[in-house]
């Protein structure tokens, strides 16, 4: 596998690296290798979206933003999905908004070359429907984590869904970020913060997040995170 990746890094995007030799080969030529950095806007509501994007070490958050610019996030996708799923359901502009919120990089394809590669009906097309049912999965279950789990189970979420999407387990993240991406209030953030620190599940200074002891985070974790996991294993 390490080869593989270090021969082919752009499977280093599950669903790339699910794709056939022929298949990917075909689609090599067109990837563009391309840096993600923190707070980068892939897209916006009613723009017409231009190219997809394939994450690798990068994670982008799928969100909506109210007139008031209050937001919460609906979904995070890191190497296991791809951004811009309109484009291949039909649609050219969507609704929500889409911005970097872990730097990495990621590999962006244009538009025309992703749905001449979906029209084909092959494994393309496959990968992608299959990923477009995981990512509704999560939507819905982060819905309902939202709504009926608190702050505390939200925030262990978070982080656990975060650190399984990139290679190491500090994360360069604020508080205030954090409460953005939730929809929460920053000072309940600070809060369980601190309180999670005490309990030595993470060590926290300003801007980064280090997970310090997985076992306790995920203790008090809800079930949503482990719906979500299981979801994105089923698909790998």
């Amino acid at each position: 596998m390490a080869a593989m990746l270090e021969s082919y890094p752009a499977k280093q995007n599950a669903l790339l690296a699910a794709l056939p030799a022929a298949d990917f080969d075909r689609l090599t030529p067109h990837l563009m290798r391309v840096p993600m950095p923190l707070g980068q806007m892939l897209y916006e509501p009613g723009f017409a979206l231009r190219r997809a994007y394939f994450p690798t070490t990068s994670i982008v958050s799928l969100h909506y933003v109210l007139e008031s610019g209050a937001s919460a996030e609906s979904a995070g996708v890191g190497y296991e999905g791809v951004i811009g799923m309109p484009l291949f359901m039909g649609g050219e502009t969507t609704p929500s908004s889409a911005a970097v919120r872990i730097a990495g990089h990621g590999y962006s394809l244009d538009a025309i070359e992703l749905k001449r590669e979906f029209s084909r009906c092959g494994p393309m097309q496959r990968v992608l429907l299959g990923y477009t049912q995981t990512l509704i999965g999560q939507m819905a279950q982060t819905a309902a984590c939202n709504r009926h789990h608190s702050v505390d189970q939200q925030i262990r979420r978070w982080l656990l869904m975060t650190i399984d999407r990139i290679p190491s387990r500090e994360i360069v993240v604020t508080q205030e970020m954090i409460a953005s991406v939730l929809g929460v209030r920053r000072e309940s953030v600070t809060e369980i913060a601190g309180h999670l620190q005490r309990a030595g599940a993470i060590s926290y200074r300003r801007g980064h997040i280090s997970v310090k002891d997985r076992a306790r985070l995920s203790d008090g974790a809800c079930e949503c995170y482990a719906a979500v996991r299981e979801q994105m294993r089923s698909r790998a």
